[in-house]
């Protein structure tokens, strides 16, 4: 017996018009492929599943090219009897056709997440994964840019810092050595100071000769102690 024909409507059994879907769809695909590999035509087939699922199948290895360049021409077409055409239907077209290329970008999206691949088959999933590695390399160039930037503004900054610290050195060392210097002074007037106060005040010789003492040697001698330890402005006779 031969097979009959099946009756065009939709299948009530839940079932049999799983199976009928999963068949059909299949020898949909088989031929899609044959008809671009023996006519070497660009194809492209979209089937969405009662439940939304999506399947798929380009003679090209990016679907998008084939649907971006039916857009061309159907949006040629459209340009061709736009001017009997209200302006209403235009928007209705330009919204029908920014709807589907969002469809295909949040697929594409949801794809790179790692979701949805139940319907691609292995040559999609090769060219998802080259677009990921490509995608990748570009991240990681940048990424290393980036540190390489930091890391030579951090050598800048150090190196800055360095200088910095240098100069504060030799500015510390330079106040150092005149601290020093006015130490060294210091303690030479506090030496000549003590010197003076250790003295008795009947050696000295002021204006005249000392008590008790009349000739002239004595007078020279205090004289000449005095002279040693009392600078010359101190020894100026009083009735100058």
């Amino acid at each position: 017996m031969g097979r009959g024909r099946v009756q065009l409507k939709r299948i009530e059994n839940k079932i049999n018009r799983q199976v009928t879907f999963s068949k059909r769809r299949s020898g949909l695909l088989k031929k899609a492929h044959e008809i671009s590999v023996l006519c070497d035509a660009e194809v492209a087939l979209i089937v969405f599943s009662n439940k939304g699922k999506l399947y798929e199948y380009s003679s090209d290895p990016c679907m998008e090219r084939i649907l971006e360049r039916y857009e061309r021409y159907s949006y040629a077409e459209r340009q061709l009897v736009a001017t009997d055409q209200p302006q209403n239907e235009n928007w209705i077209i330009e919204h029908a056709k920014l709807k589907a290329r969002l469809e295909i970008i949040q697929r594409n999206q949801r794809n790179f997440m790692g979701e949805e691949l139940d319907g691609l088959s292995i040559k999609e999933l090769q060219n998802l994964e080259h677009q990921l590695d490509s995608a990748l390399k570009q991240i990681r160039s940048r990424k290393n840019q980036l540190m390489y930037e930091s890391i030579s503004e951090l050598h800048k900054k150090d190196k800055a810092l360095q200088e910095k610290n240098n100069l504060l050195v030799k500015k510390i060392k330079e106040k150092e050595k005149e601290l020093a210097q006015l130490e060294q002074q210091y303690d030479a007037i506090d030496l000549t100071s003590t010197v003076l106060a250790s003295q008795p005040l009947e050696t000295l010789n002021i204006g005249g000769s000392p008590q008790g003492r009349g000739d002239g040697e004595d007078n020279e001698g205090n004289q000449t102690r005095v002279n040693t330890l009392f600078p010359p402005w101190m020894l100026r006779p009083v009735n100058e």
